[in-house]
């Protein structure tokens, strides 16, 4: 591990802040510019232009609350600690309306820290046993922009991370969320020319649910199903991450919305979790072809054929606990 760093921080430095951070940062930038166009698309009453309106407005919520959330958890959108902290306020919880301490814990401490652990970073959080196939894979996750904002503050609930939060924190994280969701039912209103209350909290979330679908679909199919381990028997990191995570290949809607290191990147990204999209893609050749040459796996596979596994093996992989892995002979 210690060998592949140092090629991949060799790299880091000879990149310029534009590819460190600086592609990354415009692609979100480019959702935001695209945002008083979606509002008055959704004004019109033409049926094509409407629906144009909410394709661009779901878009550029994708990119903010899924790319942008994603890269503010991980601090890589500034240098700065108190820019990275703003960054993830404002990306986690007025545009993806989670709670951002509690999001970050989950995702960074949890998720990052004990990837396939089972009981600690295994996904269980994107299980619901309780519902079909069907449902789990095609109808559920389009209520996500509803259920989630609540079931982060369950979790953390469950977690016992609410009891540390003061007051004050409580507060910034309540106004920060209904400030989110205010401000775009008050555009909704009054740029787009909604009549009535219902029809502009529909068009809300049917914007929020766009690419609900292949959110949930990425982030339980680049883990589950591979490797799980113990707990009291993890592997080395370097094989816990090449055993336990899951490249999809390039596709340029996903790779735009949700950014490199959660679909054609995701080993990478396990791997180095400090680095951005962009770099994530630039550093790809070398972790691939240093895998591969060490004999490690280097796993991918394709969006349709992991949907398939998931359908059909959908009481295996999403009911019942998957089994442990024992990485004979590389511990």
């Amino acid at each position: 591990m210690m060998e592949l760093t140092r090629l991949v921080q060799k790299v880091v430095r000879r990149s310029s802040w534009w590819e460190r951070r600086g592609i990354d940062c415009a692609i979100l930038a480019s959702a935001f510019l695209s945002l008083p166009a979606a509002f008055l698309l959704l004004g019109s009453s033409c049926g094509l232009l409407f629906a144009l309106g909410v394709l661009v407005m779901g878009t550029a919520h994708a990119i903010i609350t899924f790319k942008g959330a994603h890269l503010a958890s991980h601090g890589t959108l500034s240098e700065s600690q108190a820019w990275s902290d703003f960054w993830a306020v404002f990306f986690i919880e007025v545009c993806g309306a989670f709670t951002a301490r509690a999001g970050v814990h989950a995702h960074i401490k949890m998720h990052h820290a004990h990837t396939n652990i089972l009981g600690l970073g295994d996904s269980s959080t994107w299980r619901a046993p309780f519902l079909s196939r069907s449902v789990y894979l095609f109808l559920a996750p389009l209520a996500m922009p509803i259920i989630t904002p609540w079931w982060r503050w369950v979790r953390a609930e469950m977690g016992g991370q609410l009891k540390d939060y003061s007051l004050e924190q409580a507060g910034r994280t309540v106004s920060m969320v209904l400030l989110g969701l205010y401000s775009q039912y008050w555009l909704l209103i009054n740029v787009s020319g909604f009549q009535s209350p219902a029809s502009a909290l529909l068009c809300m979330l049917l914007c929020r649910a766009l690419y609900s679908l292949p959110y949930i679909h990425v982030n339980i199919f680049q883990h589950i199903g591979l490797s799980m381990f113990s707990p009291t028997r993890r592997p080395k990191r370097i094989h816990q991450m090449t055993h336990g995570v899951l490249n999809l290949p390039r596709n340029p809607v996903l790779d735009w919305t949700f950014g490199h290191s959660l679909i054609n990147c995701h080993v990478e990204h396990h791997l180095f979790p400090f680095l951005s999209d962009h770099m994530c893609l630039k550093v790809k050749p070398i972790v691939s072809s240093y895998l591969k040459e060490k004999k490690l796996p280097y796993q991918e596979d394709s969006y349709l054929s992991r949907l398939q596994l998931f359908f059909h093996k959908y009481q295996e992989l999403m009911v019942f606990a998957p089994p442990i892995t024992e990485l004979v002979g590389v511990q």
